[in-house]
């Protein structure tokens, strides 16, 4: 099912846009999407397998297209399978669309940078992105290169670990005593507060045409982070440039 998506205005790749009259790049919480079931796979497995849970989780979306609107794209490692994973689910009749396997992309900069890229190349324009699992500091950079939201589910994995999420760091509070007798409810809720702060955060610099600039300040947080960077910049200039206002 087709969800309404405007793009008003671009800071290199990343949007500001509305969806359903709510500003982009934005949170989702997925209790209230209704997101068409899939056949889930691991990242690294062979692709004869890869290929098999494709074409099952396309069946299972174009049965349930009626009544979904958010579907998942899958095909583990390999970028041509996600393509055409993502390609098929767009002729269903889907635009909103969840990145499987999220969590293990973050730990593969060049495979994360390439298959984000080269999906924003192959889908229509009102399509979106949704990527799984983030840690803040890694946010700024995954709009740049074109992802549109975040599921709200690291604030509860990581009030799960007892891990407190800043915009810059994540804090295993049995290490770093940063709280007293801080409950796994209050921790998601901060959690959940940071997620949105960085969200508005992000809105800003695009807004501002200095989202660039975030993202290389958050870059050195983690080797995977300033990885990614330097993977988009040295391949995937001339997309950077295409939506970069000039002066």
């Amino acid at each position: 099912m087709i969800r309404k998506f405007e793009i008003k205005s671009h800071d290199g790749p990343a949007r500001l846009g509305k969806l359903d009259g709510e500003l982009t790049p934005r949170l989702f919480n997925r209790n209230t999407m209704k997101i068409a079931p899939c056949e889930g796979s691991s990242y690294n497995i062979d692709k004869e397998i890869a290929e098999m849970n494709v074409r099952e989780t396309l069946k299972k979306a174009k049965e349930n297209v009626e009544e979904c609107d958010f579907a998942v794209i899958q095909g583990s490692k390999y970028i041509d399978l996600r393509v055409k994973c993502a390609k098929k689910l767009e002729e269903i009749g889907y635009n909103g669309f969840l990145i499987a396997n999220s969590d293990e992309l973050l730990l593969h900069p060049r495979d994360l940078v390439d298959m984000i890229v080269t999906l924003k190349k192959e889908l229509s324009p009102t399509s979106f992105l949704i990527f799984t699992f983030a840690e803040p500091s890694f946010m700024p950079l995954l709009c740049y290169i074109g992802v549109d939201g975040f599921l709200t589910d690291s604030a509860n994995y990581y009030s799960y670990l007892n891990d407190l999420m800043t915009a810059t760091k994540t804090y295993d509070l049995d290490e770093y005593a940063l709280f007293d007798d801080l409950t796994r409810e209050k921790l998601e809720e901060y959690n959940i507060h940071t997620l949105e702060f960085v969200i508005r955060e992000i809105q800003a610099h695009i807004k501002n045409k200095s989202l660039r600039n975030l993202v290389e300040e958050r870059s050195t947080t983690t080797p995977q982070n300033i990885s990614a960077l330097k993977i988009l910049d040295k391949k995937y200039m001339s997309y950077l440039l295409e939506n970069t206002q000039l002066y």
